[in-house]
């Protein structure tokens, strides 16, 4: 039987400073549009916007700065490139509700499922927007202290149970599910979901969720190997390939182009094993 799920690839643009890789920061509306040309070219689906940094060890901006970055570059958006597929890098309903004013619809990339914000799943819910929820634990000053499972799997599918139930509640109906690698969770429990990342391919109160993968270039490649982010491209794709061939149906990227070569050869090899 022949796989022909639908897989997405996910561009990554930082309006930030300070994420771990310089290579997805745009400090300006100018570079932003640069860069967003390039990853749809290359082939992106959908262009992941984020102006507050979540890495492990960082603060959060402000919901003014988080704005003040976002505003111009989803305005310029808006008139060069009308009809792609936006998702935004927020925990903030505030900001959710001042992009959807702008832009209309676009996906809600939220680092805390609805955690951060009592307000975020309803506002979603009301507006009818995609959501990604994603585990984590604390947040970037705490979560590396937060990493204690029975088992990390199990632990993470059962948050999503309990998810579910939140999100019908609030009238969320189109979610997708990231397990959230990094955040929370020690390198092993990293592997451990990658390798078991079909466990969480099932069901949640009827409804079974797409799944998103973010390992680009993170510290659970490059730390093990001993090189920097800069250096960790193929590693990356090695494990794209790994999140595939176990059930990953949305990649979150920093690399395009390589991630459609991946992707390119992944469907070439279920094409013969199927």
């Amino acid at each position: 039987m022949k796989n022909d799920r639908n897989i997405d690839i996910m561009g990554i643009l930082n309006l930030t400073d300070d994420s771990f890789y310089a290579g997805s920061r745009c400090q300006s509306a100018e570079a932003a549009l640069s860069r967003v040309a390039s990853m749809l070219e290359q082939g992106a689906d959908i262009i992941d916007i984020g102006a507050c940094s979540t890495r492990p060890g960082s603060e959060y901006v402000s919901f003014e700065e988080e704005w003040k970055r976002l505003e111009p570059v989803l305005s310029s958006l808006k008139l060069s490139y009308p009809d792609i597929k936006i998702s935004i890098d927020t925990f903030r309903s505030g900001i959710v509700q001042r992009a959807y004013e702008m832009i209309g619809h676009f996906i809600v990339n939220d680092i805390s499922a609805g955690e951060e914000d009592s307000r975020m799943l309803s506002t979603v819910g009301a507006s009818g927007l995609g959501y990604v929820a994603m585990h984590k634990r604390g947040n970037p000053l705490t979560m590396q202290s937060l990493a204690e499972y029975d088992d990390v799997v199990d632990d993470v599918r059962s948050y999503f149970e309990e998810f579910s139930s939140r999100a019908a509640d609030a009238g969320v109906r189109d979610w997708i599910l990231d397990p959230g690698f990094g955040f929370a969770k020690t390198i092993e429990q990293n592997y451990s979901l990658v390798s078991r990342l079909s466990e969480l391919a099932v069901e949640y109160a009827g409804y079974k969720p797409r799944i998103l993968v973010g390992v680009s270039r993170k510290s659970m490649i490059y730390r093990p190997l001993g090189i920097t982010p800069e250096e960790s491209l193929s590693a990356t794709q090695a494990l794209h390939m790994a999140a595939l061939i176990n059930g990953a149906d949305i990649l979150r990227v920093h690399d395009v182009r390589e991630t459609v070569q991946t992707i390119t050869v992944y469907k070439n090899l279920q094409q013969r094993l199927f």
